[in-house]
């Protein structure tokens, strides 16, 4: 199958936000191989080579709308392929630059987490109220269950000692 390059430019909230190393993993699934780097001031610049329909795909899954990753256009161009790359990669940057991305996931991943737990925690208040509620339930059930198996007793007691007097009665 003939190889391809394309050129591709992703634009919205792509910087600072993991989204070269979903590029990256994206392009090694599908086989292709290039580059992917921000580029001044917000945007990433993927450069990869492949078959039309790997890169078809490629598009595809990098065009990525989730809670901190905002694709808002992929601008495409096509060119023919040179074989210039081996596999796919990161370009990276300055190290600070690139120290001070990792730090900004990280914080927005600290505050994903945090927003979830603060999600599973309301979760765990209304189990609670429930359980609560159910308990209360349970000892009323118990409580009325102790006074029917009383009264049950009570009952079967006075009819054995009403059946012993009749059978009394009869052996005179």
């Amino acid at each position: 199958m003939q190889q391809i390059k394309a050129v591709i430019i992703a634009r919205g909230e792509v910087q600072r936000v993991g989204y070269r190393d979903i590029v990256e993993r994206a392009a090694r699934k599908m086989k292709l191989t290039g580059i992917v780097e921000n580029i001044k001031p917000y945007d990433v610049k993927i450069i990869c080579e492949g078959n039309k329909t790997s890169i078809n795909s490629f598009i595809k899954l990098i065009d990525i709308k989730e809670p901190t990753i905002e694709v808002e256009e992929l601008e495409v161009s096509f060119e023919d392929a040179t074989g210039e790359f081996d596999y796919f990669e990161i370009k990276r940057g300055d190290m600070a630059e690139e120290l001070g991305e990792r730090l900004d996931i990280a914080n927005i991943n600290m505050i994903l987490m945090m927003a979830k737990q603060d999600s599973m925690i309301e979760k765990l208040d209304d189990n609670t109220s429930v359980l609560k509620e159910n308990t209360s339930i349970l000892k009323d059930f118990k409580s009325e269950t102790n006074r029917n198996f009383t009264q049950l007793t009570n009952i079967m007691t006075k009819h054995d000692v009403d059946a012993q007097e009749r059978i009394a009665a009869l052996t005179v």
